[in-house]
């Protein structure tokens, strides 16, 4: 299990990317999972209200998940844009990436998180 607490996506993703290399995920599946972190982390900036994010990278026997706690209590909904909207796609991108995705609120903000399996 690693903590991060950073405002960078170049950490958060070399950290990830060490993990599940280490443990052999394939380099196609290390690639969403960096993609899908990297969302999480731009959400928790633009609407979490934190200027430096805590991740967590946790990889079980099959199971990889990731979390990221920012300081806003709001709930973030995946939510269908319009369709010229320059954003508002992140969480889709995440639950298309991904085996599954949720929220945990926590006593100050929340912990927006995905999981992964790897085929055994």
């Amino acid at each position: 299990m690693r903590h991060l607490n950073t405002p960078s996506f170049a950490l958060a993703r070399q950290s990830l990317h060490d993990t599940m290399s280490r443990v052999g995920w394939p380099p196609s599946v290390i690639f969403d999972a960096e993609l899908a972190l990297c969302e999480l982390l731009a959400n928790a900036w633009r609407h979490g209200e934190t200027p430096a994010p805590i991740v967590q990278i946790i990889s079980v026997d099959h199971l990889l998940r990731v979390s990221v706690s920012d300081e806003s209590p709001v709930i973030p909904e995946s939510k269908t844009p319009d369709l010229l909207a320059e954003s508002g796609r992140g969480l889709q991108l995440v639950e298309g990436l991904t085996h599954r995705w949720g929220v945990d609120p926590q006593k100050r903000g929340k912990s927006v998180w995905f999981e992964l399996r790897a085929a055994s």
